[in-house]
């Protein structure tokens, strides 16, 4: 095979650029002369941007700072292609510079959107008689793509959610039984609620959890939510709630927008969301009239590559060996999935699959793992989840503070 180019694309997770290195250390082994990583994604591609990966990664330190290293070391981008009938010169635009780098392969690691855009260039590939194979690597904090059992990213954001849950939930007990102190914690997911599950993890032999978790796979009541509090208050001085910044009311409404407030719209069509714990801690404040307030955890549960997953970094890495050798095959417009062999031990294998079954379809969590109460997690989901989030992987420190690769801006 000739050369290959690899990028990134969407939100970043601790652990993409743990796919990165095992797409870089796979075409290695197989004797790929370049390996080049598109700056910014396929937007950055097409205005040129283009690096050679031996530049960083040729010595073992570049690699293990890599899967360090948090965020997106080759930049992201949220760009949608158009359909294939009406941007067929992007589409050549495209096929030129792959040609121009003589690439035979295309690995793109992203969610949803990302999968969209294999799904594109692989389609019109077979349409044109192109050579070039398109490949898709998954990563999502959210868990929400199909087929594959999880995505490598969930393990790692689940990790700091429930790590930083247990801390939460000790920093709020302080006062004990001199004052009440209600704390909700908003959580990133939009339809889908596999991040806000993860505060289920809290709970172990040295922390009780929390005291109720709202996921948007069901409708959120705000009468029996302030309900639910006024319970809680009754019995405890410390109330921790974990809820998801996309629930919505039973009229289909999203609450953080309750308050008036509209968020922007990307060019997927998705709006920004924000503010729902803001909300939810006025609305108990102003009802029950005990101190209550919100914690947004944002960017930090997809950024926290210090407290990454051991057992996620592996699958990333993996994630990305695997799809080199889907092209060392032929093989073109698939996506790496995850399969999971067995749960004790927990075992996790690769295969392959059509990326026209996955590419705009979104996995929520089953409903069947939801309590009967509406705002707790069955024994199920503590099953699926807790082997994702074990292992650590230490970071490399330099004066302090963990080290990472910085690639150099052209």
């Amino acid at each position: 095979m000739g050369n290959i180019i690899v990028g990134q694309s969407g939100g970043p997770t601790a652990v993409i650029n743990a796919s990165v290195a095992g797409v870089y250390k796979r075409a290695k082994q197989a004797g790929v002369p370049k390996v080049y990583g598109m700056v910014y994604g396929i937007q950055g591609f097409l205005e040129g941007k283009v690096i050679d990966l031996d530049d960083y990664l040729s010595t073992g330190e570049g690699m293990e700072l890599l899967k360090r290293t948090p965020a997106a070391f080759l930049g992201s981008c949220r760009f949608k292609l158009p359909s294939i009938q009406t941007g067929e010169e992007l589409y050549e635009n495209i096929f030129q510079m792959l040609e121009k780098y003589d690439i035979d392969a295309f690995f793109y690691i992203g969610g949803n959107d990302s999968m969209d855009t294999v799904k594109m260039l692989s389609d019109y590939a077979a349409q044109k008689g192109k050579r070039q194979r398109f490949i898709g690597v998954p990563k999502t904090i959210d868990n929400d793509l199909p087929i594959t059992d999880h995505c490598p990213g969930y393990g790692s954001a689940a990790k700091y959610i429930a790590t930083s849950l247990k801390e939460i939930i000790r920093d709020n007990a302080v006062y004990g039984d001199y004052r009440t102190a209600v704390l909700i914690v908003e959580i990133m997911g939009r339809h889908a609620g596999w991040l806000t599950a993860a505060a289920h993890l809290a709970k172990d032999a040295s922390c009780e959890g929390v005291d109720a978790i709202y996921l948007p796979e069901k409708s959120f009541d705000l009468s029996l939510f302030l309900q639910k509090i006024r319970e809680l208050t009754q019995k405890k001085r410390s109330v921790v709630i974990a809820v998801s910044e996309g629930v919505k009311t039973p009229e289909g409404r999203f609450v953080c927008e309750l308050d008036g407030a509209g968020g922007e719209i990307d060019v997927f069509g998705h709006t920004q969301l924000s503010g729902c714990g803001a909300f939810l801690a006025s609305y108990v404040q102003d009802r029950l009239g005990v101190k209550a307030r919100a914690v947004e955890l944002s960017t930090l549960q997809r950024a926290a590559t210090h407290l990454a997953s051991l057992t996620d970094i592996e699958e990333a890495v993996m994630a990305g060996e695997a799809a080199v050798s889907a092209a060392l095959e032929g093989m073109s417009g698939v996506m790496v999935t995850l399969k999971r062999d067995s749960d004790m031990p927990y075992h996790c294998t690769t295969e392959v699959y059509d990326i026209h079954k996955i590419a705009n379809i979104e996995r929520k969590v089953p409903v069947e793992w939801i309590g009967k109460d509406g705002c707790s997690l069955r024994p199920e989901y503590e099953a699926y989840a807790r082997p994702l989030i074990l292992g650590e992987l230490q970071p490399i420190y330099e004066g302090g503070t963990p080290k990472h690769l910085v690639r150099k801006e052209q």
